[in-house]
């Protein structure tokens, strides 16, 4: 599936041999013209084509990284969420342990939603927390995890079925930039996202595990890190994963309680690979059978809408990147620096204030897919709502929904003081 990207070939974008073709809409008329993915990308995405500059201060992968967890973004890109035509929607998923608080998910939804005459996108945004994530209850004995579709796939049938003429759009972060890069290979032609960006996916969650833990940091602070967010909000929703003593999702969760200050490999070897979703999938025996499983690498080549996906190469959580998959309909850019999910750039207000410069790209590759590309009407299975008033997909006899609380203003801001913020 290719190698990883060094810093002796280093391309900031690697285009497919031969990209797709795209149906393209003048902003000033209704006709359309023929172009291909590479051409509108290198015309409306100048950004990616330009190298990332980091803050003088942040020069490297670590720093950029740490800083995520640090920095207080509490007062900027404020979101207020209302939980409750044919504007395109951003369907966002986050990452390992964060939520719609987090601050790289409100720096773009902020710009992509903002108005047109303020300088925004004009677009909606739909943030799809995990279980347990961000304040979601936890009411069934099972996780999540990088490579379970199921709940994305069940929260587009949702949006679809509330929004039947809006376009949507997939913009993913780390773990969920796995899940979403999995959904639209799985789904092919019938995915119902029209496109996707994918930001910092963890591809080989073997390879990148291994690569992660085989350094003194990447082992003891990010891994342990990362394990023990895990660990905590499994001791949040304690009640509720453990409501059926002789379940096997409770031994898992007793086992993983039991491990003193693990890694996230013994962590997903105890818990993850038990409950990270669903029967018949799951359980695995290890947590090797699941990264083999749950990785999202091998399904690039059966991805059919345009996918952006970006890493950076001084990215300590993810140093492997299958740049040697062509793909027509996958574009993808590897910058020098950004750590995992940093990107911090200089910002003009001080001298030592930053701002994200992956905001930019991103929201330049939204106006794209959701302004200039002229996307044909996808088929996907034939939602409907069944006589116990579930919403439901022709086919999908394991998922449905239903609305049972009132919606609820959520301010987006406010962040998780039980978790460590950017991950």
């Amino acid at each position: 599936m290719g190698g990883a990207a060094s810093k002796s070939t280093y391309s900031p974008v690697i285009f497919p041999t031969s990209p797709a073709p795209v149906v393209v809409r003048n902003a000033n008329s209704k006709e359309t013209t023929t172009s291909n993915l590479r051409k509108v990308v290198e015309e409306r995405c100048p950004t990616l084509l330009r190298d990332f500059v980091p803050a003088w201060w942040m020069n490297n992968g670590h720093l950029q990284t740490l800083y995520c967890v640090v920095g207080d973004f509490t007062k900027s890109d404020q979101v207020y969420y209302n939980r409750y035509d044919e504007t395109p929607i951003v369907v966002v998923l986050h990452g390992l342990t964060g939520g719609s608080h987090e601050s790289y998910v409100r720096g773009i939804l902020s710009k992509a939603c903002a108005p047109i005459e303020t300088g925004g996108l004009g677009y909606r945004g739909v943030v799809v927390n995990f279980r347990g994530c961000a304040g979601t209850p936890m009411t069934a004995q099972q996780l999540y995890s990088a490579g379970w579709t199921e709940d994305l796939r069940q929260a587009l049938m949702y949006i679809a079925h509330r929004y039947p003429n809006a376009p949507l759009h997939g913009l993913g972060f780390s773990l969920g930039a796995n899940v979403i890069v999995r959904y639209v290979g799985e789904e092919k032609e019938q995915s119902r996202l029209s496109s996707a960006c994918a930001l910092a996916c963890p591809w080989d969650l073997a390879e990148n595990n291994r690569a992660m833990e085989n350094s003194f940091l990447g082992k003891y602070v990010y891994s342990k890190g990362m394990a023990n967010n895990l660990l905590r909000l499994l001791r949040r929703h304690k009640d509720s994963l453990g409501k059926k003593p002789d379940h096997f999702v409770t031994e898992a969760m007793y086992n993983a309680f039991s491990l003193k200050s693990p890694t996230l490999e013994q962590f997903d070897n105890a818990f993850t690979c038990k409950a990270g979703g669903g029967p018949p999938i799951f359980p695995f025996k290890t947590s090797g059978d699941y990264y083999r499983w749950g990785s999202s690498h091998y399904l690039l080549p059966d991805v059919r809408v345009p996918l952006l996906t970006l890493n950076a190469m001084d990215d300590p959580v993810v140093q492997k990147v299958p740049t040697g998959v062509d793909n027509p309909s996958v574009v993808m850019a590897v910058t020098r620096g950004g750590g995992h999910l940093g990107w911090f750039e200089p910002s003009t207000e001080g001298w030592f204030d930053v701002k994200r410069w992956v905001t930019k790209p991103v929201l330049e590759w939204l106006r794209m897919v959701g302004n200039d590309l002229v996307v044909e009407k996808r088929v996907s299975k034939e939602i409907f709502v069944g006589v116990d008033g579930y919403i439901r997909e022709r086919g999908s006899d394991d998922l449905g929904c239903k609305v049972v609380n009132g919606e609820v203003l959520i301010e987006g801001a406010t962040k998780d003081e039980d978790l460590i913020q950017g991950l």
